[in-house]
């Protein structure tokens, strides 16, 4: 079941990789994600369907257009397959569980918020939200069926835990530090993280701070940003969370024990 449930994974996370661009591109400018058909940005031609298999399509086309032969940003083929990649890992970590198609869900969700974060330094409601108001009631439906219902309400108290924690940070924290869509954010990765444990939610919290610190840091070495250039923090907030679903029992157990 498990290596069915990975075989899936990487196919699904190939084709919701492509969604996540959609939403990464469209959302900041207030376009919808379904209407007008993806279009080149040089010329405007409509991208045919044999143009639009994840990763496949952009080899096949040496990363130009088809019309045009304008470069294609080779972030497209890369997020599709870091997005299958994803899936294929929690997969694997969770195994053939019901709870499976929520954490796949939020992948989706965080992924295209993180992208967002890292182009306009921006936690948008418009994702954040309906990610929330899609993501939870996957995970309940999962956990009922798993039957781990008291799992699912850890989480939420994981979720309300870690957006006060950032809230608090936020609040003594130098201005730009962290924004209130960091806060909001929270709530997403607080029911994910908290619904593996309480231990995950601080595990994660530190993790991302660990990994923002030594980046900021390494960025202000090298000068490619400055004490008051603004550094989104999202990323690290998703990448602390995706790491502490993947490994955070061996780093507690190594922790602890």
């Amino acid at each position: 079941m498990t290596a069915a449930a990975v075989t899936l994974g990487a196919l699904l996370g190939l084709s919701f990789g492509s969604f996540v661009n959609v939403v990464a591109v469209r959302v900041p400018q207030h376009l919808s994600i379904v209407r007008p058909p993806s279009r080149c940005p040089q010329c405007e031609a409509t991208i045919r369907a044999r143009d639009l298999v994840p990763v496949l399509s952009w080899i096949v086309l040496k990363g130009r257009c088809r019309d045009c032969g304008s470069k294609i940003s080779p972030r497209y083929p890369v997020v599709e397959a870091l997005t299958s990649l994803l899936f294929v890992a929690v997969a694997l970590v969770l195994g053939a569980v019901w709870i499976l198609p929520a954490y796949w869900a939020f992948i989706v969700v965080t992924m295209a918020l993180a992208l967002i974060d890292i182009d306009h330094k921006l936690i948008p409601n418009r994702v954040l939200f309906p990610g929330l108001a899609v993501t939870a009631p996957l995970l309940l439906m999962g956990a009922l069926a798993d039957g781990h219902p008291g799992w699912w309400l850890r989480g939420v108290a994981g979720g309300a835990g870690y957006f006060v924690g950032l809230l608090a940070l936020a609040l003594i924290a130098p201005r730009g530090g962290l924004g209130m869509g960091d806060v909001k954010l929270a709530l997403l990765l607080g029911l994910f993280l908290g619904y593996l444990g309480w231990e995950h939610v601080v595990l994660g919290a530190f993790v991302a701070i660990l990994l923002g610190g030594l980046v900021s840091v390494v960025l202000l070495a090298t000068r490619r940003k400055g004490r008051r250039d603004t550094i989104p923090f999202g990323p690290y907030l998703v990448a602390g969370a995706y790491l502490t679903i993947a490994w955070g029992d061996q780093i507690l157990d190594w922790y602890l024990g």
